[in-house]
């Protein structure tokens, strides 16, 4: 019987294990946390948005850009659902995207680590992994808890992201000792800092808007959404979405932008009728006044602040300059990154192990016969939504299956 070992118990760990003992297997984890699978439990605020019904190449990326996509296609979304369906997953679907029916996180590692066991996977928790050595005919594993050996060994031991959970960037040493490079990795889906005083006026507040990333004045992505503001800067969903470009361009040593937008729905002609309208139908209203039902206080009190019109003043008496640039400063409202969250604030890291040094088919590597990597250590990265499970469901299926099947 073919002998496994998968470095990692996360997400693609698992069920790179589970797939490879369906194929008849023997197959052993190893993980350097005490327990497995935690960065699951606080997937999708804890209720594990496990994956998503619209797929398209555009929510995965990597510098090599068709990649992803290549693999997600091979174990779809739909492949997904059933499979956990099987395992006792009835899904929750919320516009597209699908939750356990229970609404825990909790559930589909459970249902996992049980699938696991059926199958005789063995787990070894709290054991780091040192060294992977190939050799002529086997693999051996040098762990603080004694040499191990395998005929084909599974990378899947994360990024960076999360290291609380586990991901503290360790398979990236291992890899680089067995002859990969690493695209730069960065934290991605995380919160962006500003250069700007002004944020702890603001903070706390909640706002649809939209956000664009501008590097060195090219505009690099944008998305719209409840956007968060923080005393150090800007969070939230669309935030997250767009910040592998933030992170992306000051690793680059480029000048970084957010342009917010917090009426994106109106064009610009639009909204500034909008605005002389509004100012029309109440002139009598002081600019204090004259935001309440639009906007919150301290949002507006910001913009009359910083265009440098005095809250008592009347709205009737602005003139059609100080309309446009208050327009501006609502529709066009611009702050400097200065840096992202840490690693440990960010859901998943830009980067990782370069795809062109592993097969395209199978994930196995191009340089170590026999080794194969699944989930966050390559370099792919997808957005919110259970694009990045996804991922990890689909690689950690296909490495199983190719490690239980290849020839020697």
């Amino acid at each position: 019987m073919r002998k496994i070992a998968v470095i990692g118990g996360g997400a693609s760990g698992l069920m790179a294990a589970v797939t490879a003992a369906s194929e008849g297997a023997e197959v052993f984890i190893l993980e350097h946390k005490d327990k497995v699978g935690r960065k699951i439990l606080s997937t999708g605020n804890g209720r594990c948005n496990f994956t998503n019904l619209a797929q398209e190449p555009i929510y995965y990326h990597s510098e090599n850009m068709m990649f992803p996509w290549h693999i997600v296609e091979k174990f779809n979304a739909q492949q997904t659902i059933a499979f956990f369906l099987k395992l006792g997953i009835y899904s929750k679907n919320r516009n597209g995207y699908l939750y356990p029916h229970s609404d825990q996180a909790s559930a589909v590692l459970d249902v996992l680590r049980m699938e696991a066991a059926r199958l005789g996977v063995h787990v070894i928790t709290g054991a780091e992994c040192q060294e992977i050595i190939p050799g002529k005919k086997k693999f051996r594993i040098h762990t603080d808890q004694g040499e191990f050996t395998a005929d084909k060994v599974i990378l899947a031991a994360g990024s960076k992201a999360a290291p609380a959970s586990g991901s503290d960037g360790s398979g990236y040493t291992l890899a680089k000792k067995l002859g990969h490079h690493l695209i730069p990795v960065l934290p991605s889906l995380v919160q962006l800092k500003c250069r700007e005083k002004y944020y702890k006026s603001i903070a706390g507040v909640r706002v649809n808007g939209q956000v664009s990333i501008y590097t060195d004045g090219e505009c690099q992505a944008r998305d719209t959404g409840e956007i968060q503001l923080a005393n150090y800067g800007i969070s939230g969903i669309p935030v997250f979405q767009v910040s592998r470009y933030a992170a992306i361009g000051l690793y680059e040593k480029k000048k970084v932008e957010a342009v917010l937008n917090f009426m994106p729905d109106f064009t610009q002609k639009q909204f500034l009728a909008f605005l002389k309208t509004r100012i029309s139908t109440r002139p009598q209203k002081t600019m204090e006044e004259f935001f309440t039902g639009l906007f919150h206080k301290k949002l507006s009190d910001l913009w009359l602040k910083l265009a440098r019109i005095d809250r008592g003043r009347k709205a009737g008496d602005l003139n059609d300059r100080e309309i446009s640039e208050l327009a501006e400063l609502i529709q066009n409202f611009r702050t400097e990154v200065t840096e992202t969250n840490s690693f440990e604030h960010a859901q998943v890291c830009r980067g990782g192990v370069d795809t062109k040094e592993v097969n395209p088919d199978t994930l196995e590597s191009l340089y170590v016969k026999g080794l194969y990597f699944a989930g966050e250590i390559l370099d792919v990265d997808a957005v919110c939504g259970g694009y990045n499970l996804q991922w990890a469901w689909s690689s950690g299926y296909l490495t199983g299956k190719e490690a239980a099947h290849a020839q020697d």
